[in-house]
């Protein structure tokens, strides 16, 4: 895949109105370069890893980027990482700068993994990234998820897709 490319996110098929149903095709074993590839970063709090403020600080982000402009269908991905039990922070791949938030850019190769499952599956999908990124001849490092769909349309659907992005 060329340098900062994604796998296409399709957004046509959104019999919710809210998040697209998932189409894995191309995103199971896809590697990503990134090379100084912007993204709008947010922290939410959790408790013991369980979200608690998502849905309001995506909300929140969501708006800020379509406010300017920045929103790309053909470019998206929001790739989530805990940092500790309480917090969390999440990577939405924006074209440009977004005035009101934090930016940041990323570097690396990366590997991708798609999981199907509850949310209470993740440490195995952590832990299967981790052994991905052995056979992949790096050590465990940056691990990071973009959860494809909101609870409520995962449940509307009866899938719920996470894709494990993991630093090779």
């Amino acid at each position: 895949m060329e340098t900062n490319a994604l796998p296409k996110y399709d957004m046509s098929d959104n019999p919710t109105g809210c998040c697209p149903r998932f189409k894995s095709e191309g995103w199971d074993g896809a590697e990503l370069h990134f090379k100084d590839k912007k993204f709008a970063k947010a922290v939410t709090h959790s408790l013991m890893h369980l979200p608690i403020d998502m849905g309001k600080v995506f909300t929140k982000m969501q708006k800020h980027i379509e406010d300017v402009d920045a929103f790309d269908p053909n470019d998206y991905i929001v790739m989530s990482k805990d940092i500790s039990s309480w917090k969390a922070e999440h990577y939405f791949a924006v074209p440009k700068e977004i005035p009101s938030e934090e930016m940041t850019t990323l570097s690396g190769d990366f590997v991708t993994k798609v999981f199907e499952g509850p949310f209470r599956d993740a440490k195995g999908w952590h832990d299967k990234m981790q052994k991905i990124q052995r056979e992949n001849g790096a050590d465990p490092g940056e691990i990071y998820f973009f959860y494809t769909t909101c609870p409520k349309c995962a449940n509307t659907y009866g899938e719920n897709y996470v894709v494990g992005v993991a630093a090779i």
